[in-house]
């Protein structure tokens, strides 16, 4: 347990580590993807499918991959690969959870290398040997775990309930955002104060000789949605932004000109 929990964080270190030398080196901008609804509605189709699983109206067996003797053909298994494997996906799956943090290490490590500190490779890699630490502790303790049986099944539902809610979830995001770029839903809008142009807050701030102050949000983005309920309804950040003209750009198509020129 304790071996294949390392091998497990090692390729969650691994993906971080690519992504970052990928993000550094290629200028791309992270997010975009997840700005897709097409890929939010394909990671809803994912998450029905596992959570169906989770019910057994479909089978999904992956034990196959975790057995230690030999294949049908004699060549021999590997679960440590499969551990590997495993983690590099779910440092995918978990890209989103800690979507704040590792934008953040990425924006400073393609700072640093850009200013010629080739270490600022070497920061997402950092972060994912952090996520890994973990893993081998837990790999050793599920290893004295009580055997599956009966008791089994119910955490399989209660799983397969919160996959499903989390397919939900990403559904609606999807519907969301399609809407959005449509037309407008309740999200798009910005806060009152905030005005949801660029261009006709540019000029408004060029026409009054005022600062500016710009907000890029979208409706995939958590931290942005939470800052429009809570942050800048605060009335202490609503006195300090008086002064300037607010401007809230949604960056959820990226095939707007304001948002690729951005």
């Amino acid at each position: 347990g304790l071996v294949r929990g390392a091998v497990y964080g090692a390729g969650m270190a691994l993906v971080y580590g690519l992504l970052g030398v990928v993000v550094v080196l290629t200028g791309s901008r992270f997010g975009a993807l997840n700005a897709s609804p097409w890929f939010n509605a394909a990671i809803a189709v994912v998450f029905v499918i596992l959570g169906l699983a989770m019910f057994d109206v479909l089978v999904l067996d992956l034990s196959r991959f975790q057995r230690a003797g030999p294949t049908a053909d004699g060549s021999p298994r590997s679960p440590l690969l499969a551990a590997f494997v495993l983690g590099g996906t779910a440092a995918l799956l978990a890209g989103a959870c800690v979507a704040p943090v590792l934008i953040w290490v990425l924006l400073l490590a393609t700072d640093l290398y850009a200013k010629g500190n080739p270490a600022g490779l070497l920061l997402p890699l950092a972060l994912g040997v952090g996520m890994a630490l973990p893993w081998p502790v837990v790999g050793a303790g599920l290893s004295v775990l009580p055997r599956p049986g009966a008791w089994m099944n119910r955490i399989k539902a209660v799983f397969g309930v919160l996959i499903l809610l989390f397919a939900v979830y990403y559904a609606s995001l999807s519907v969301r955002i399609i809407m959005a770029r449509q037309g407008g839903t309740p999200d798009s809008a910005a806060v009152d104060g905030w005005n949801p142009s660029l261009a006709a807050g540019l000029q408004e701030a060029h026409g009054s000789g005022r600062e500016v102050v710009l907000d890029f949000w979208a409706l995939t983005c958590k931290s942005c949605m939470k800052m429009k309920r809570t942050t800048f309804k605060d009335p202490a950040v609503v006195a300090a932004l008086e002064p300037y003209v607010r401007i809230a750009v949604q960056t959820d198509d990226m095939k707007d000109p304001v948002v690729r020129g951005s």
